[in-house]
């Protein structure tokens, strides 16, 4: 290859790998697999090997990788937190070893798993819980204290007062947290995470603390930063230490003496990996003594004391059989792919989920093809690509009529999800009655998915309106449930016939209507009857409606279906006409962030009072806010309220300006 050729070649590959690069560590969105973008970074530094002067300082081989977001402030790293050296064979890995024995005679090594996650450094100052931020780009990083605090293996308190130490580890989501994530991201209709890794990064990197809770988190901790007053030796002694302390740290590790019993560990661990509960991508060599890692130095991006080991990927090939399609709760069409069994990471697979019709495109899969088959993150099966397809067979298409109801199947613009949108589709009889019940929507207290559940498959109701028609011997029979509890339910029945408007526009499961929505439309038509009649146009005019959620207004009031089941609503006496009244506009035009625990009130009985009074709530700091009313443990939104100069109450402060 001549210099202009490499040139353009390295050239290219940067572009490659830069672009990818950001939908990995920034977008936690992978388009391609691990071991694809492994092959472009080692072409590219075998090119740069071969043609020193075409190294510049902004490559990848030679920076760590990572943008920051603008949604958290800037923690700058005491001790920066680099990356690792990939190493692909074992002859890599003795070659390390022999380059290691140049400066040290007789290296002792510890070899531990490689867990997969988003690497995250904390500070505990005297044994308390300080701060978490990630690795950004190695010298700076983002503050998510308040999303780590959320994580159980985060102590928030050490079992030693130590004056100051700062730990590194490595945020992950179980194996079974992320099966119960993915179908549900399914089931709604959204693009599910790739992998158990992208999903613990884009988790922890969420907003909303409450989000970052309910998905499961767990840590380990991997590598003592910084700790005054005390002094560590090796590596294999700081991990016993930050255990003393009560840190959740890697679950296994190895001391090692030669190359053999290195390469000896990491086949084991290659050999187990299927069993254990969360992902590794690789596993880690490195010197255990911390004065010897001092002597050996580190590169502009790598220590030269340690590799990562990665481990390839366990691909087969097998027969697309044939292709199921289920409908969701939510109305989403599922494709699943049925193949010739074949064992995977220590399980055999005969089934795995081809996700929608823009994947199936995509890899262009059809039935009688042979696949290429592999696990994702080593839990979730999933198609690779097309291997081979007999002559004749043609790439599958999801179909356009409901296989549950026989109506016409719809995808919305900018959407992955095909859906059935007809309400009375008895695929979705359970979602939507439980939707119907739910305390956001008519508030039915005592009616809990079990209890929908039973009544659905006993045949007492067919259609949310049944339960206004229930009589007391239908619930009394139920598995359970005896006379008291019958009459307890068939109260809360009749109390929610006298509910608000907004909550049955909500119960009704317009797409795209939320709560915040279905009171704007509440409030502005005054009655269901106004709102049945409203065109595209006028609802795309209101504030905070826009046209999106106007054309899936107007086109679920188009279907018979929807304005005979507001009729049943009607007719058993469920109120149809808006009954809050605004008691004055003193908050017009300014824009409220509720964050923290406020002592008396809960965040939706303030957010209730600000929209009485004229005003709107958001759930995320912008330019655009003008009140920020926070309460004990606020987190990062009162952080960026302070830094933009937004106005901060308490609640004290909140309820004089209600007087």
């Amino acid at each position: 290859m001549t210099f202009e050729q490499a040139k353009a070649r390295i050239d290219e590959l940067r572009r490659v790998i830069d672009y990818h690069s950001r939908l990995y560590y920034d977008n936690d969105r992978p388009e391609i697999e691990d071991d694809e973008f492994d092959a472009l970074t080692r072409e590219l530094k075998a090119l740069e090997t071969q043609f020193p002067a075409l190294i510049t300082p902004d490559s990848y081989t030679q920076r760590v990788h990572g943008e920051l977001s603008r949604l958290f402030s800037e923690v700058r790293h005491e001790v920066p937190l680099g990356s690792l050296q990939d190493v692909f064979s074992l002859d890599e890995v003795r070659a390390f070893d022999a380059r290691i024995r140049e400066s040290l005679p007789d290296p002792v090594y510890v070899v531990e798993p490689k867990i997969d996650g988003r690497s995250t450094a904390i500070e505990y100052r005297d044994g308390k819980f300080y701060r978490g931020a990630t690795r950004g780009n190695g010298e700076v990083g983002e503050d998510v204290s308040a999303n780590l605090r959320t994580i159980a293996d985060v102590p928030l308190e050490l079992t030693e007062p130590v004056k100051r130490i700062i730990v590194r580890g490595e945020v992950f989501m179980p194996h079974d947290n992320f099966a119960k994530l993915v179908a549900a991201q399914e089931e709604n209709g959204e693009q599910p995470f790739k992998n158990p890794r992208n999903a613990a990064a884009g988790s922890l990197r969420q907003k909303d603390p409450a989000v970052a809770a309910r998905r499961g988190l767990s840590i380990y901790e991997f590598n003592v930063q910084l700790v005054e007053g005390e002094q560590l030796l090796g590596h294999a002694e700081s991990l016993e230490r930050m255990k003393e302390l009560g840190l959740s740290v890697v679950p296994f590790y190895k001391v090692c003496h030669s190359a053999d019993e290195v390469c000896a560990e990491i086949e084991r661990i290659g050999r187990e990996r299927a069993t254990f509960p969360f992902d590794i991508d690789g596993a880690v060599v490195k010197v255990d003594d911390f004065a010897a890692r001092e002597r050996i130095g580190s590169t502009s991006k790598f220590p030269k004391w340690a590799v990562a080991y990665k481990y390839p990927p366990e691909e087969k090939l097998t027969k697309l059989l044939d292709v199921e399609v289920t409908v969701g709760r939510t109305g989403v069409l599922t494709p699943t792919g049925v193949f010739e069994p074949v064992t995977l990471a220590g399980t055999t697979v005969s089934r795995a989920t081809l996700h929608n019709q823009d994947n199936i495109n995509d890899k262009d899969i059809g039935i009688g093809d042979t696949v290429v088959l592999r696990k994702a993150g080593e839990i979730i099966p999933e198609v690779v690509r097309v291997h081979e397809r007999p002559a004749g067979h043609k790439r599958f298409e999801l179909p356009k009529t409901c296989p549950s109801c026989g109506q016409a199947t719809v995808r919305e613009p900018g959407e992955a999800a095909t859906r059935c949108v007809n309400p009375e589709c008895p695929a979705q009889l359970s979602r939507n009655v439980i939707h119907f019940v739910s305390r956001d929507a008519m508030d039915i207290d005592g009616l809990g998915s079990a209890v929908v559940e039973q009544l659905i498959a006993a045949g007492k109701i067919t259609r949310a309106y049944d339960l206004y028609t229930l009589e007391k011997e239908e619930i009394a029979g139920l598995e359970g449930l005896g006379s008291k509890s019958a009459d307890n339910l068939l109260r809360a029945i009749d109390k929610s016939r006298g509910n608000d408007l907004y909550r049955v526009i909500f119960a009704l499961g317009i797409r795209h209507i939320g709560e915040k929505a279905a009171k704007t439309l509440a409030a502005h038509f005054g009655t269901m009857e106004a709102l049945m009649q409203a065109d595209a146009e006028s609802l795309s005019c209101i504030d905070g409606i826009g046209a999106v959620l106007a054309e899936s207004v107007v086109e679920f009031f188009r279907r018979e279906s929807s304005r005979r089941f507001v009729q049943k609503l009607a007719e058993a006496g469920v109120n149809m006409i808006c009954l809050t009244e605004r008691k004055d506009d003193r908050f017009a035009g300014m824009v409220f962030v509720l964050t923290g625990t406020l002592p008396t009130m809960g965040r939706k009985e303030a957010s209730d009072i600000i929209e009485q009074f004229g005003g709107k709530t958001s759930s995320s700091v912008s330019k655009k806010t003008t009140v920020v009313l926070a309460g004990e443990d606020a987190g990062s939104k009162l952080t960026k309220a302070q830094a933009l100069g937004i106005r901060i109450i308490n609640e004290d402060e909140f309820k004089e300006m209600i007087q």
